[in-house]
């Protein structure tokens, strides 16, 4: 089975999601965050796996439902990051951030069995989801991250490796407020289109 990997920046304000600010204030932007992140582990818990782990910047809140293992982030820019992140599994797996809240357990059950590599581009043009079945951390260091083209960049390093790559359906990340409008929309029974509703600042930009 499949190692399930979450990445994710522990939801202090301040620190996350500081693109929605304004029109939302920090602490209503971290409450957000907090809110995509359960979002995504519920989805991640509810996936059958072999292990799930949280790849974590800051400390575990009560947020986190059981059955995770937490490991601490590594130093370095976001390709170290997320090639640590593999580095650290033996066998098949497939690793996403805190930014899609709208992910299904459906979306993350995934089959090696004719592929090599699963990519999920995210409509900003980076990726949500990316899934190895050998993981190598090279296919990640060097790739420029939170770019436009971060994503045609890592999937071209897949093909250039000899890899065969499934695509996953594109999904957008919540990184604006039209995003966050967006994305609870077609969520809205999640905690985080909760959360968007009880903000101040959510009404529609």
């Amino acid at each position: 089975m499949t190692t399930l990997l979450v990445i994710a920046k522990e939801p202090v304000p301040g620190r996350v999601k500081t693109r929605l600010t304004p029109p939302f204030t920090p602490s209503e932007a971290a409450a957000l965050a907090e809110a995509a992140l359960a979002d995504t582990l519920r989805a991640v818990a509810a996936t059958p796996a072999a292990r799930r782990v949280l790849v974590l910047d800051g400390t575990a809140g009560p947020w986190l439902p059981p059955g995770f293992d937490v490991v601490r982030q590594c130093a370095g820019g976001l390709d170290e990051r997320l090639a640590a992140a593999f580095a650290g599994c033996d066998g098949p797996a497939l690793l996403i951030g805190m930014d899609t809240p709208q992910v299904t357990p459906e979306l993350l059950t995934v089959d090696f069995a004719d592929c090599d590599a699963y990519f999920g581009p995210a409509e900003d043009g980076g990726f949500w989801a990316l899934g190895l079945a050998e993981p190598d951390p090279t296919l990640l260091r060097g790739v420029p991250m939170s770019t436009p083209v971060t994503g045609a960049v890592q999937r071209e390093r897949l093909v250039r490796a000899g890899l065969r790559v499934r695509d996953l359906p594109r999904l957008r990340d919540v990184d604006t407020a039209a995003d966050a409008h967006a994305v609870a929309a077609i969520a809205p029974r999640g905690k985080f289109a909760a959360r968007l509703a009880r903000c101040r600042a959510a009404t529609r930009p």
